[in-house]
């Protein structure tokens, strides 16, 4: 049972597939995620890691009303977090509030900011403006990128700016690049869409790309890694379109997410239904530096540091602590949350 010495378990009620870093909680290593039933109502856990390291604690626990299919956390505000959600056909989307008194209520009520109800396909994701303060927020559904300005003082979100992805194309999903913020990448069927914010128009494109996810490198501009609709994983060089620059062997089942270390340069997450997550090192370089075939071969030898496969259902969501970055959470399809920690591989990279 590999990484068992290290993992810390929580339990929720119902199934789950989304996880998300507190980052906005300075003080603490939190957790926010959310249940997937389609007969019982929903809950939202906000978790935290104890003083000493050991245990998972249940902060807050509140009622959400329908299946919860992707979760995000203010990264400015730790009380505010978005949820996409189902109620068997139709979906929607809204920013929520925990309550201030929320650890001395009976039952705290969530409450809702504002509404992402100008979507016209199915949405898939809410993209948070990835650091510091500020208003924007992204909701990405099939047909159309939508840019929001949120007020949650007055309790509203407003279009700011609307494109439709075109009639050959669905969107699924997307990144937001923490080192230009006018950039956005974009999954769908078969090509990954890179879009200028400025414009709100494609300034490039990935062909060929079975993406399931994607996350931008927050070390290194222009990097993306994804998680390819089969297997395996990315790494592309985003001056270099036409093919990635490293190839990663990723799951032996579908790769369903990956996530870049917010401070380790190299360290990439990902997660899969073979049950299993996986850390990997990569020492990619940008297309400016040159590699020798030495270190070429030397990368793509063995770069896996470590399968951690304390899992007894399909792994769906991921997410690195930012105040602790040798730490990550995960959650599979059957609601267990593992925390663990990367300290005992890192001497390795």
């Amino acid at each position: 049972m590999q990484g068992a010495s290290t993992s810390i378990g929580y339990g929720l009620k119902y199934q789950a597939r989304c996880i998300a870093d507190v980052k906005a909680d300075t003080d603490h290593t939190s957790f926010i995620t959310g249940t997937l039933s389609l007969k019982e109502e929903n809950e939202v856990h906000l978790i935290r890691l104890d003083s000493g390291g050991t245990e998972l604690v249940c902060e807050g626990l509140f009622s959400h009303p329908s299946e919860i299919w992707d979760l995000a956390s203010c990264p400015f505000d730790q009380r505010i977090f978005s949820t996409v959600f189902s109620s068997g056909e139709s979906y929607g989307a809204a920013v929520w509030q925990i309550p201030e008194l929320y650890g001395q209520l009976n039952s705290p009520q969530l409450e809702q900011i504002a509404s992402l109800d100008s979507h016209t396909g199915k949405i898939k994701s809410v993209l948070w403006w990835p650091t510091g303060r500020h208003d924007k927020l992204i909701g990405v559904d099939e047909q159309n990128l939508l840019v929001w300005s949120l007020d949650s003082s007055k309790k509203t979100a407003q279009v700011h700016s609307k494109e439709s992805a075109g009639k050959l194309h669905s969107w699924t999903g997307g990144s937001w690049d923490p080192l230009d913020l006018n950039a956005v990448a974009l999954t769908s069927e078969s090509v990954i869409q890179l879009w200028d914010l400025r414009t709100m128009k494609m300034s490039s494109s990935l062909e060929r790309a079975h993406a399931r996810a994607v996350d931008y490198d927050p070390k290194k501009q222009h990097i993306l890694v994804t998680a390819e609709d089969e297997s395996g994983i990315r790494v592309w060089d985003l001056r270099m379109p036409k093919f990635p620059i490293a190839d990663l062997p990723g799951h032996a089942h579908w790769t369903w997410a990956v996530r870049c270390n917010p401070e380790y340069d190299g360290l990439i997450l990902s997660a899969g239904t073979d049950s299993t997550v996986n850390l990997w090192f990569t020492s990619v370089r940008s297309c400016d530096t040159p590699e020798s075939p030495t270190e070429l071969g030397t990368r793509r030898a063995n770069p896996l540091l470590h399968a951690y496969s304390d899992y007894e259902d399909s792994v769906y969501g991921l997410a690195w602590s930012t105040r602790e970055p040798w730490m990550f959470a995960s959650v599979s399809y059957d609601g267990r949350v593992v925390v663990e920690s990367i300290k005992p591989h890192l001497s390795r990279k």
